[in-house]
């Protein structure tokens, strides 16, 4: 569903803004908001930024909702409107405590803490907001529950395959994409905000988040609960908080915990995004089908956290079996590229795919078994416990 353009959220005071150049006296704005807090947050998000004493951004802290020793809001770095540049920012919640203001960003273990404690937070949000932090992506999980952040069952570009964030630099965080309805929507549910002008962040379950920016008509947004496919907003060009957009687009990137993470081995819309030689190269893969930079993108919806794509190794058809083996009888096939939804694993003889060998064997709904060399679930190893 679409939500309103209005703030939604709990006991929310007015919206407060502060943007300050560091170092510069404090402007009556932001003694309104009280210096300390946005110099708390202000000091913090550039710690997190780690830019240089040289070098330091323009920030935006926008103090959203407040009650009494509690404060919520968006951190912004602007970054400067030219190529490889993007800005960066965070969610906060803020209490004040004798020692001083107590600060965590989104994707923090205490950020999970003040979330369940404030008064500020609405029930879909705590939801969301208190998942505890964990390198799952690290662990060999790579399920997202994620569609392309466009309709299910468009196809729109692929303009520029994995980049960071700002650019060049890695993790590989994001992809451009641009066409179709040029109506862009959130990947997965979540509590969305509005970053800023262009820029809006969806905080997802399982420690995901995800970033669209470059949007025009972006609806305004302050822990709004949006479901999977919501609108977002129109592709654009928009730089409000800097970098450079040179033809319509979303600037997708992934997130998890409290940093951009890879988005090279994900699996959103059923294809796994893969990096290139360089920033921008690279591309996505649907089964054996293949799509690089510049190629078209169909957007099949989210893979289910038990099902996989087949994925036959150059095409062609995988072999359904009546047992976990090549010795067992063949029941059929599923074509390559087909989504299948497996109900237990077991091991049996050894085969060899895009992505290794194993002796893994997923039975599926039907009750025929596939060898898990053929196919791509997000998981090296059983997705959904064994037989």
């Amino acid at each position: 569903m679409r939500q309103g353009r209005r703030l939604v959220g709990g006991a929310a005071a007015a919206l407060l803004v502060v943007t300050s150049l560091i170092g510069a006296a404090p402007s009556a704005a932001s003694a309104a908001v009280t210096p300390a807090l946005t110099d708390a947050v202000t000091a913090k998000l550039l710690g997190v930024a780690q830019v240089s004493t040289a070098a330091r951004p323009e920030t935006r802290v926008t103090v959203s909702r407040t009650s009494g020793k509690w404060a919520f809001g968006t951190a912004v770095a602007l970054a400067p409107r030219q190529e490889d540049a993007h800005p960066t920012g965070s969610i906060f919640i803020a209490r004040s405590e004798p020692a001083g203001w107590r600060i965590a960003f989104d994707g923090e273990a205490a950020f999970g803490e003040l979330a369940a404690a404030s008064p500020l937070t609405t029930a879909p949000e705590k939801r969301v907001l208190t998942t505890t932090p964990a390198p799952m992506y690290a662990g060999g999980d790579y399920r997202t529950g994620m569609a392309l952040p466009f309709g299910v069952g468009q196809t729109w570009t692929l303009t520029s395959g994995p980049h960071g964030w700002g650019g060049t630099e890695s993790p590989y965080s994001s992809v451009d994409l641009a066409g179709g309805d040029q109506v862009v929507r959130a990947a997965r549910a979540g509590a969305a905000y509005t970053m800023c002008q262009g820029w809006i962040r969806v905080i997802h379950d399982r420690g995901y988040s995800t970033d669209y920016y470059h949007l025009w008509n972006s609806i305004s947004v302050n822990g709004a609960s949006v479901g999977q496919g919501a609108v977002l907003g129109n592709t654009g060009t928009d730089v409000t908080c800097g970098g450079a957009a040179y033809g319509r687009h979303v600037h997708f990137g992934l997130r998890q915990n409290s940093a951009y993470v890879p988005i090279a081995g994900h699996d959103i819309g059923k294809w796994v995004l893969a990096n290139g030689a360089a920033a921008y190269q690279g591309g996505a893969r649907h089964g054996s089908a293949w799509a690089g930079a510049g190629a078209g993108l169909y957007n099949y919806g989210a893979l289910g956290f038990n099902q996989g794509v087949v994925d036959a190794n150059g095409g062609g058809v995988l072999t359904r079996r009546a047992g976990p083996g090549t010795g067992y009888g063949s029941l059929g096939s599923v074509a390559d590229g087909a989504t299948v939804t497996i109900s237990c694993s077991a091991n049996g003889t050894s085969h060899t795919g895009r992505y290794g060998t194993t002796a893994l064997w997923n039975r599926l709904s039907d009750g025929s078994w596939v060898s898990d060399a053929y196919l791509s679930t997000g998981v090296n190893g059983p997705i959904n416990g064994w037989c």
